[in-house]
């Protein structure tokens, strides 16, 4: 989690909870508002107006009554679990015909109130639908996790194939003799196997980077950070320069005020962008970063006059495991989770990256951090 400095309080950190009260009747709202004056109440009059304002988002538990024109509670609890199985939703109702209750319990609500309305019942009932829905979303977690689990052990043991068969077959042919070791093309074998023993090593490196980043937690460990010294250091330690040596860098930088970062998070998430702009650059390319302060946040972009990006694969770059294939060999190396994990790292310290790109004209991505919020006291 945030380390809180000496100057912060819990309250400070701690979000009020939003609850969306969803009923044609304004008396029954307002009365439910008073009661409910701990959280950040929104109100709808009918179901079709509650979907609306929920799918702007923010909003954590949803109390909606059954008789509304437009939508009804229940249509509206079907929709709003389609789209958000997670959402947790009380339904206030005035009948108890069993009908109604066995149609709500298949659309999967999460709690009844009756009416006329207990309040204290009212106030218990959404605290106990916090908690299901901190529970939901947990087990939602560890789902997804577990899939991530399935689906990068079968990525891994496909990228790790390919390398060791062909180092593997070489080294079988020169143990056998049907590789001379001192012919000039058993010296263009050895080059390229090497290469391969050089992209493994890669990959492993790449492995203990994804995994540190995993195991470093959700949070974020803030020191102050000097973007300055950092991002020159970044550059020049990129390892995929040696792969490409005819790709020029240039730097330009304003000086940037000290800020608190997490350093290993950002430093992870510049580097990936920079890799990326030498890697899709042309032999011969010019990648140019640059860093300046702009309305009150500091704006890095990273630029390269490269192969570009078409535009129907540039909306899925930030998902996990995709790769721009711009060979079309469906051989691309890595893992495809450098810019996603780089996308998390930048919004949790409030900023943002965005990628803009034209096949045979070359890629700019620009990242946003504020200058000001994560600073030091």
């Amino acid at each position: 989690m945030l380390e809180l400095t000496s100057n912060q309080s819990l309250e400070t950190v701690q979000e009020r909870k939003t609850v969306l009260l969803v009923d044609d009747e304004a008396v029954i709202r307002d009365l439910c508002k008073r009661v409910l004056n701990g959280y950040d109440i929104v109100e709808a009059a009918d179901g079709q107006e509650a979907y609306e304002i929920f799918l702007r988002g923010g909003i954590d538990v949803i109390l909606t009554d059954v008789m509304m024109p437009r939508l009804d509670g229940i249509e509206l609890l079907k929709k709003l679990k389609e789209r958000e199985p997670t959402m947790v939703v009380i339904i206030m109702t005035g009948f108890a015909d069993k009908d109604l209750i066995l149609k709500a319990l298949k659309a999967d609500a999460d709690d009844f109130i009756t009416k006329p309305l207990n309040l204290l019942q009212l106030k218990s009932a959404i605290e106990k639908a916090l908690v299901k829905k901190a529970l939901k979303e947990e087990i939602a977690n560890l789902r997804n996790l577990d899939r991530f689990k399935t689906v990068f052990l079968s990525l891994i043991s496909h990228k790790f194939r390919t390398p060791i068969t062909s180092i593997s077959l070489f080294l079988q042919n020169l143990a056998s003799g049907i590789i001379d070791p001192s012919d000039d093309g058993a010296k263009e074998h050895i080059k390229l196997i090497y290469n391969e023993a050089c992209y493994l090593g890669n990959l492993v490196t790449d492995l203990l980077t994804f995994s540190s980043v995993m195991d470093s937690g959700g949070g974020l460990h803030l020191e102050p950070c000097t973007l300055n010294l950092l991002l020159p250091k970044i550059l020049s330690e990129a390892y995929i320069i040696a792969a490409r040596p005819g790709v020029t860098t240039h730097i330009t930088q304003q000086t940037i005020p000290e800020l608190m970062l997490d350093r290993d998070k950002i430093s992870f998430a510049l580097r990936q962008v920079i890799d990326n702009a030498i890697k899709f650059s042309r032999e011969d390319g010019v990648v140019c970063v640059n860093m300046r302060n702009a309305d009150g946040q500091c704006e890095i972009s990273i630029e390269d006059n490269g192969i570009g990006i078409s535009k129907d694969q540039l909306p899925k770059l930030f998902e996990k495991f995709y790769q721009v294939d711009a060979d079309r060999t469906g051989q691309v190396r890595g893992f495809g989770l450098g810019l996603f994990y780089a996308r998390e790292f930048i919004r949790m310290h409030g900023g943002s990256i965005s990628i803009e790109s034209e096949e045979n004209q070359g890629t700019r991505v620009l990242i946003t951090l504020p200058n000001t919020a994560s600073q030091s006291p």
